[in-house]
């Protein structure tokens, strides 16, 4: 089955018509993207967009042999100009299945947001699966049976819908993913397709031609990430994006809760809130033994937090009990950390905090807590297959 992405951005496509944003700035020439729509072996197109007939040809390919055309999602603004020759556009019933001339099966799937989905099989038996703008699939069974080929959805307005289809096992390892309704509320360049990878999706320039069922390699998602960086750079949230398209995670808050504490209860119900519904949270600091578990993706946050706990319970902040074994205690336990990073099986994200920068504290426990944090992240992350720095909410990637 061949697939030509007409477009792969927004309905208003990429850049906004007027937006004077910096994504909006930075995406031109080969990063400007149109409204998003398939043309499926030149015979079913799927959306129907301005300029679609200039978009085909652009890409080597014409409009004259579709024979069905369907929208996914509710079109605003002026009435788009069909161009000669093609068939009225509709929309299918939810449930309903259509057979074309083609030989493609068309079945309508239904959402849980204004908008229709479409599953199309050809007549070789190579699956797709098209997603609206903002739309993910209502009423997933658990069990989703065969995996598609491909998936084409807005991974990044609802990663979340990429997830319960990988809950249901309709995405499976070697489903390929492509990311459309790109918008400017995403990045662009570099850091757009460093956030896809994470999801194991990538895009494509407008234009690109391909083919369903075709052998591609599959972004390969870090098993072990670390995310540094100073306070409220945004690596928490760097780090949650990278697991949020997983169907099962396991937030470990090794922070735990500070009875009395207004200002640590205002941040931890702002990372509750942030998280999505599905996620479980775990507060403990005890992260040996959950390394050692198989089970679900973990978020660790944060190793600075571990560190505290840690260093309390060998009474590192007194100075004749560092001297007299405590150090050695340290030493001991983030050792018996980084052995249990090495050999875990488990997808993890951890977050730690990038200290030694700045003003060197003024006392020793101080400098001592600033020692032993710049030791374990240099240790955490040689067992990592990425490591990230955030800097005022950019993501610079200092391995992967």
């Amino acid at each position: 089955m061949e697939l030509t992405l007409l477009g792969t951005g927004a309905p208003l496509g990429l850049p906004r018509p007027d937006c004077p944003c910096a994504v909006c700035a930075l995406s031109r020439g080969t990063r400007a993207r149109a409204a998003t729509a398939l043309l499926i072996d030149g015979a079913l197109l799927l959306d129907l967009t301005p300029g679609a007939a200039l978009a085909a040809a652009r890409s080597g390919h014409s409009l004259v042999g579709v024979r069905q055309v369907l929208l996914t999602h509710p079109h605003d603004g002026p009435a788009v100009e069909v161009p000669a020759g093609l068939p009225t556009a509709g929309r299918v019933p939810d449930g309903r299945e259509l057979t074309l001339i083609s030989g493609h099966r068309v079945r309508a799937v239904p959402m849980d947001s204004p908008g229709t989905g479409y599953e199309v099989t050809s007549a070789d038996g190579e699956r797709l699966l098209y997603l609206p703008p903002g739309g993910a699939p209502a009423g997933l069974s658990e069990d989703g049976g065969v995996p598609y080929d491909m998936v084409v959805a807005d991974v990044t307005g609802r990663p979340d819908a990429l997830a319960r289809l990988r809950a249901t096992g309709a995405v499976g390892p070697a489903t390929e993913v492509i990311a459309v309704h790109l918008d400017h509320d995403v990045p662009t360049g570099a850091a757009l397709d460093r956030r896809l990878a994470a999801a194991g999706a990538r895009a494509v320039p407008d234009g690109t031609t391909l083919y369903v069922g075709e052998y591609h390699e599959v972004p390969d998602v870090p098993r072990r990430t670390l995310v540094t960086g100073g306070a409220r750079s945004g690596k928490s949230v760097e780090a949650e994006r990278r697991l949020e398209t997983f169907p099962e995670v396991l937030y470990v808050a090794t922070g735990g809760t500070r009875e009395g504490d207004p200002d640590w209860a205002e941040r931890v119900g702002l990372h509750r809130e942030r998280r999505p519904g599905a996620w479980r949270t775990a507060e403990t600091c005890d992260l040996v033994p959950l390394l050692a578990e198989d089970g679900p993706a973990l978020l660790v946050d944060c190793l600075s937090l571990w560190l505290t706990d840690a260093m309390d319970r060998v009474g590192a902040w007194d100075d004749e009990r560092w001297a007299d074994g405590g150090q050695a205690a340290l030493r001991e336990r983030t050792a018996e950390l980084v052995a249990a990073v090495r050999a875990t099986r488990r997808t993890v994200v951890a977050v730690t905090n990038e200290v030694g920068s700045g003003v060197v504290p003024g006392t020793a426990s101080g400098r001592r807590f600033r020692d032993e944090l710049g030791r374990l992240n240099a240790a955490f992350a040689e067992e990592c297959e990425e490591v990230l720095l955030v800097v005022a909410g950019q993501a610079l990637v200092l391995r992967g």
